[in-house]
């Protein structure tokens, strides 16, 4: 009986031919490209004040960030997701060109751009002074400058004369899309932030750095023309030795007859006790300037400290604040104790 091969002879030559052609694909993109994956978790304990319900204090945010890098057509072309914490369903991820003496052009979903990557530069051991207070949840913080936002803008980044420039703008609302994706309703905005060090100037441990932006509001109403948001900002930390002091001032004028408007002063200082342990206090005043009613400021106060050992850091900070969201005579605090790892 003779036996039939001819099927069996070309499957295994299929097989050949595919195994080589993954190969070479592998090849190819193990050389085109790099692949990096980096991690953290952090440990939480949270404690509000008496008149807000803690429930179970503890809690834990998981970071898993990948990064990939190589080049493409010419250029150096880069890409990086994070998933900042699975559990609340927080990610971001941007894709950028290094177009080389032209600078990095960049789109931006989540990552920091433009205005808003100085929108807090006073020095902390951990977190911000305003971590944890409630506020209007428009921003995250009142007072916090950045017009055009972090999702879904076009980023372009420059040094030139030691002056970096980091711009940012958006059409329409600044949301997250998937591909195929439209944001729907919502105004255009813009900004931009320059920083330099204080080389240029002859200060060693100088760092200062300003920005501006715009965002499209529409009409207030009908008798009411269309305005804009304007965000300002500017701030300056020195550092000598183990010290550091910064001060801030930002602005946020609402477009609109109505619209309230915010002012933002600023200051902290940190100090490194050693290689391991730093402490650092700030304060900040917000304030709220109602055209229909008093201006009312809101005054906030922090601390925190830091010890690193390795890849292991334990932190906590407490926070205070006054007149609250612009509300006379309300209080809020948050205390919070960190442990992370890195890996």
């Amino acid at each position: 009986m003779k036996t039939i091969t001819k099927g069996k002879n070309m499957n295994n030559i299929k097989k050949i031919g595919l195994t080589a052609l993954a190969g070479s694909l592998v090849a190819i993109s193990a050389h085109a490209a790099e692949m990096t994956v980096s991690g953290a978790t952090v440990l939480t304990y949270t404690g509000k004040d008496t008149s807000e319900v803690t429930g179970n204090p503890l809690g834990m945010k998981t970071n898993l960030s990948f990064k990939a890098s190589g080049e493409v057509n010419g250029y150096n072309v880069s890409y990086m997701q994070t998933s900042k914490d699975q559990f609340a369903g927080m990610s971001s991820a941007r894709l950028s060109v290094d177009l080389g003496d032209m600078g990095t052009l960049a789109y931006d979903q989540g990552s920091g751009s433009g205005l808003a990557t100085i929108d807090d530069k006073t020095p902390t051991a951990a977190e911000e002074i305003w971590d944890g207070i409630d506020t209007d949840g428009s921003s995250g913080a009142n007072g916090l400058v950045g017009a055009a936002g972090n999702s879904g803008v076009v980023n372009y980044i420059k040094t030139f004369a030691g002056v970096t420039f980091n711009g940012a703008a958006r059409k329409g609302s600044g949301t997250k899309n998937k591909d195929g994706a439209v944001s729907g309703a919502g105004q255009g905005a813009w900004d931009f932030a320059l920083t330099t060090d204080g080389s240029m100037l002859g200060v060693d441990g100088l760092a200062i750095g300003a920005g501006y932006g715009e965002k499209a509001t529409g009409s207030q109403s009908s008798t009411v023309p269309e305005g804009d948001d304007v965000h300002m900002t500017a701030f300056a930390n020195y550092s000598m030795g183990p010290a550091t002091f910064g001060v801030q001032a930002s602005d946020i004028a609402k477009g609109g007859a109505a619209a309230v408007s915010q002012d933002v002063m600023a200051w902290g200082l940190a100090f490194n006790v050693n290689e391991n342990l730093s402490i650092s206090y700030g304060e900040r005043d917000v304030n709220f300037q109602n055209p229909a009613a008093n201006d009312v400021e809101e005054n906030g106060e922090g601390i925190a400290i830091a010890y690193t050992m390795g890849s292991m850091k334990i932190a906590g900070n407490r926070n205070e604040v006054t007149n609250n969201d612009g509300t006379a005579n309300s209080k809020d605090q948050n205390t919070e104790i960190a442990v992370s790892f890195a890996f």
